[in-house]
This record gives C-alpha cells, structure tokens and sequence, in this order.
C-alpha cells in the first residue's frame, strides 16, 4: 500500500488533536504503520493548529511535504486556503464552512479573503459543512469536529464500525454516545 497523507487543520480549541488521536487510533488497529506530527502555534491564542497523519505498510518520517496530502481537513475556511497547496492533484478537501477571523483582522490590519471556498473548487476537490450547525443540532457545538471526521472518513479506507469502535476507544467517556451521533451525521452526508 501506498503512504496515506492526511492533514487536519484548524484554530487553537477546535479538537485538531483530538481528531489527529481518532485517525492515529483507527490507522492502528487497521494494523498500518503510522506517524503523527502536531505544530501548534500560537494555538491556546487561536492560532493554526496543524497535524499530520501518515500512514502505510512502513513510514519514515511523519511530516506531509508540499503537494502530497491525499485528504486536507480543515475546520475552518482560512485554515483550508492556507494549506491547499499541500493537496495531490486528486486529493480532497474537507471544509467546515465557519469563519474566524485571525489576530489582523480583528485588530483592523488585514481582510479576511473572500470567497475562499469558491476559489479553491476551482482547483480542487473541495467538500464543504456546515458542521458548527449541525453540532448545535445535537446539543454541543464541541462535537463539529467530529461531524467533520464523519464526512472525511468517506474519503479513507476503514467501515464505519471500525471508526464508531475508535471514537469510542478515543474521546472521553462521558462524550462517547454525543462523537458517534456526530460522526454518523458528517459520514451520512
């Protein structure tokens, strides 16, 4: 098998390593060889937070380069902008479709782009959810996350049941039934 690169990009506080955990768990179990990478950031300031996540038969280093990632998830429109150019040309980009404005644009020193979203389709396989309110649906905003993972997961090689018995092995007990009902809405899209 060839080497998988996944990418998860988001905000400080969107669950990018919680997610990274999910996908490393799943490669896992699936018996591959896996490597993680996590950059922070400025992250506990809502800065970019980015993972790597490769796996296959034998990895050698955990770092995605340049115009190698199979699948880019991204939890927010800037975040996936900011890393397309880490897509293969056949690669998918999953979008939750939410704004947050970085530091210069909130303090008047930058514009957030606009029409990210359908500048990237030009280029690429873009995905997009509004999963912030399809969370809200359920109860709790925090699980958009993992609504996001649902749709991606469609895109990588495991069941469902394999992924439903990861999250469960994955997120903290008393959030287990609230990810699987997420996860289940992203991955019925």
């Amino acid at each position: 098998m060839e080497t998988k690169n996944i990418m998860i990009v988001g905000v400080g506080g969107q669950g990018t390593l919680l997610t990274s955990r999910i996908l490393g768990g799943i490669t896992r179990a699936a018996g591959y060889d896996v490597k993680l990478s996590e950059v922070h950031g400025m992250a506990q300031r809502g800065g970019s937070v980015v993972t790597f996540v490769r796996y296959g038969e034998k990895v050698f280093e955990p770092i995605v380069e340049e115009g190698q990632a199979d699948v880019l998830i991204a939890f927010e429109r800037l975040e996936a902008l900011r890393y397309a150019h880490f897509m293969k040309k056949d690669g998918v980009i999953i979008v939750n479709d939410q704004r947050i404005d970085p530091m210069p644009v909130v303090i008047g020193d930058a514009e957030y782009p606009e029409g990210i979203l359908e500048n990237l389709s030009k280029k690429y396989k873009v995905l997009k959810i509004d999963a912030l309110s399809e969370a809200r649906k359920l109860g709790n905003t925090k699980a958009f996350n993992t609504i996001v993972l649902g749709l991606a997961a469609k895109h990588m090689d495991f069941s469902k049941e394999d992924w439903l018995n990861v999250i469960e092995n994955t997120v903290p007990p008393k959030t287990v039934e609230l990810n699987k009902q997420a996860f289940l809405v992203g991955y019925n899209m």
